[in-house]
């Protein structure tokens, strides 16, 4: 009795974030779009060196 009611809580949370994390939604592209801007000015102030560059490289790859 117990596993079948707390089963369902247990597995909410991955279903939640399935359904909520198919669009972004304007908050969240604002958002974004202010990291990115601080990254250029970090990047404008201490210039990266080829292996991080190469490594983001990787990441945006790794995103899409």
């Amino acid at each position: 009795m117990k596993i079948t009611l707390l089963l369902p809580l247990c597995l909410f949370p991955l279903f939640a974030s399935v359904v909520s994390c198919r669009e972004k939604g304007p908050a969240e592209k604002a958002g974004e779009n202010v990291d990115e801007a601080i990254e250029n000015v970090k990047d404008a102030v201490d210039p990266k060196g080829p292996i991080e560059k190469a490594g983001e490289k990787v990441d945006e790859a790794l995103e899409k």
